[in-house]
């Protein structure tokens, strides 16, 4: 529709070099760039002077020629009528859509008390149920109407995807008119599988009798916030609607698996899970990544580290292992950094160098043998087809020449120092460190020294420092990033794309 006349002054200023059909108001200051945009300004005749850049040298402005003015109003009837032609129809297609509507709401649909009365069951559960009646609640994942009297939904309830089918009045009726994605339904329906070269998710569909509507969703569902090709930090501003998209829901479901899977493996090898604080006022690494936050008028932190608090327990549980969220205070963007993950921590006593080479080595291949051995290994494959598992044994190298060889090539751990003996980290492919661990330092003295070294108040630690005096022994431990693990496994180029909510610098919300 043509822009109503807002302007008063009897001249509008335009220059093609200067001018802005966005941003300008036709002001000699803020000319148009266009003839055309300033009679679409002014709206109608009779059309106000126009300026433009004068040819003449020392002259800034001249009023439009006769020709020019000619065709730019020819131009402007032409749009105009496109304008009024297109506002015709929207007018058209909105009186046809409320008359639609108003039919739609005089169409009635009942459950038929003849039929027998539903199952509500979850989608995963269907399969035994082909032939029988039953209930699932669910979202509207996708749509499509054939015609008056027929609609297809693929039903989304979380545990899997249904094909289902409305026919009739269960897709004339007013709430089936304005049905749009990610609303939410329950369907009741007969489960019959797929005829014979026809595909549907499970192999059936539900023929439906009967549904209702739970929740409606705007129209165009979640394509009103974004899509696969929106910008980065559109899509991280709206991931609680990103989460609903296939891709990220099965890094997600692989997400809960691989989770599940190390603690299938620690405590298949004996280990306690403890739960540690996240709260402290002690620091395990260096305390310029350190979140201080006021706690009751004492300074504390969010941990870096529950690997303090995992040597407390080996005396009373043996091994032990936490899964726990750390934080690190990490300034640099970057696709391998957060700061805020999930931490997978272990301490064993008693254990040697070796040993805890080859814990790590087990650690690592057990969990993927796992994962390839549950329901979400072809999850796994869909979004990382070329996965291939590790094979036994680790490739090792003889530390103090690893350390050597290192320093060459001055290449250094996350925190910008040089690899040091005793310990270990496992490194993959396009990920780069994953695990970091080492043998503890076990003599009261030797750790006496180190706080003086590192010019650490020993007091505070008291707790720790005790573990040297009541029963020391030697012993080894080792943390695992999870979504460093999971990058690697399914291939993700960025760190946050196996994350809830990631959080990195400059990047606290939702």
């Amino acid at each position: 529709m043509a822009e109503k006349v807002t302007k008063t002054a009897g001249e509008l200023y335009v220059s093609d070099k200067e001018g802005n059909d966005q941003d300008g108001d036709g002001t000699e200051q803020k000319p148009f760039k266009t003839a055309l945009r300033a009679l679409t300004f002014a709206g109608k005749e009779p059309f106000p002077t126009i300026y433009v850049d004068s040819q003449k040298e020392g002259e800034r402005w001249a009023v439009i020629s006769k020709t020019q003015r000619k065709n730019v109003k020819k131009l402007f009837a032409r749009e105009q009528m496109k304008s009024d032609s297109k506002d015709k129809k929207e007018a058209e297609d909105s009186e046809r859509r409320e008359k639609n509507l108003d039919g739609a709401k005089k169409v009635t649909i009942e459950n038929d008390s003849s039929l027998p009365e539903p199952k509500t069951v979850k989608i995963y559960q269907l399969e035994p149920l082909r032939g029988e009646r039953v209930k699932v609640f669910g979202w509207v994942h996708r749509m499509r109407k054939q015609g008056k009297n027929l609609l297809f939904i693929v039903l989304r309830d979380g545990t899997g995807f249904l094909q289902c089918v409305l026919n009739d009045k269960l897709c004339q009726c007013y709430n089936a008119l304005v049905l749009s994605t990610e609303s939410t339904v329950a369907l009741y329906g007969t489960v019959q599988e797929v005829p014979k070269g026809k595909q549907a998710p499970g192999g059936h569909e539900l023929t439906c009798d009967f549904w209702e509507l739970v929740g409606l969703a705007p129209a165009g569902g979640a394509d009103n916030l974004l899509n696969e090709e929106s910008d980065v930090d559109v899509q991280l501003n709206n991931r609680h609607m990103m989460i609903r998209g296939e891709n990220v829901s099965k890094i997600l479901r692989v997400r809960s698996t691989v989770t599940q899977c190390f603690r299938d493996h620690f405590f298949n090898r004996g280990y306690h899970e403890i739960t540690p604080p996240t709260l402290v006022q002690t620091q395990v690494e260096g305390g310029s990544t350190l979140f201080n936050l006021n706690y009751f008028g004492e300074e504390a932190f969010l941990t870096q580290s529950s690997q303090l608090y995992l040597e407390t327990c080996i005396p009373a549980l043996g091994d032990t292992f936490c899964v726990a969220q750390s934080y690190r205070a990490e300034q640099s963007r970057t696709r391998r950094h957060l700061s805020e993950y999930t931490h997978i921590e272990a301490e064993c006593p008693f254990i040697t160098y070796e040993d805890l080479l080859s814990r790590l080595e087990d650690l690592v291949c057990d969990v993927v043998d796992r994962v390839l051995k549950s329901p979400a290994a072809s999850l796994l494959y869909q979004v990382n087809p070329d996965f291939k598992p590790p094979k036994r044994p680790f490739k090792r190298i003889n530390y103090s020449d690893a350390i050597i060889w290192l320093k060459e090539h001055d290449i250094k751990k996350d925190d910008g120092t040089y690899y040091e003996f005793g310990e270990v980290d496992v490194l993959m492919p396009n990920v780069g460190e994953i695990v970091g661990g080492s043998m503890r330092i076990w003599d009261a003295e030797e750790l006496l020294e180190g706080y003086k070294r590192e010019g650490i108040d020993p007091t505070p630690y008291y707790w720790y420092t005790d573990q040297r005096k009541y029963g020391t022994c030697p012993h080894g431990g080792y943390g695992l990033g999870l979504e460093r693990f999971l990058t690697w496994l399914l291939n993700r180029h960025h760190i946050r794309d196996v994350c809830l909510y990631p959080r990195f610098i400059q990047r606290c919300r939702p």
